[in-house]
């Protein structure tokens, strides 16, 4: 199966595995992949993130975080740059997110970070989605 956008594909996974109410989801791997997983385990949206050796590419174990074992922490996921129209903000441009409640991931030239992360260190960069 070819996927044009493997980073809508897995946000698209994970929104998917918490509307059905499962406690994980395994997805195929990738370094960018696991930038995002990694952002997402600190920033307290998911329980654990676990990388597994299986076949050519790997893949990432995400376990998922609910409140009062009903509701998802992460209410919502969006693709924000897309492979047809990327979007790319300077350091000032970065977007707050529910004015400061989500974060934005951004790819930057120093690596996969927050929008918080990156005003710090005064960079922009691709805003790869947001994440409330």
């Amino acid at each position: 199966m070819v996927i044009n956008d493997p980073i809508a594909d897995m946000l698209t996974r994970i929104r998917n595995a918490q509307v059905a109410r499962h406690d994980s989801v395994t997805i195929p791997a990738s370094n960018m992949k696991k930038a995002i997983a990694k952002i997402l385990l600190d920033e307290g949206y998911v329980k654990s993130v676990e990388h597994l050796n299986e076949g050519i590419q790997g893949s990432i174990k995400i376990t998922l975080k609910y409140q009062d074992k009903k509701q998802p922490v992460i209410v919502g996921l969006r693709r924000i740059s897309k492979p047809g129209l990327r979007v790319y903000a300077t350091c000032e441009e970065l977007p707050k997110v529910l004015g400061g409640l989500g974060i934005a991931i951004v790819s930057t030239s120093r690596g996969v970070m927050t929008d918080r992360a990156a005003r710090k260190e005064n960079i922009g960069g691709e805003v790869l989605c947001y994440v409330w």
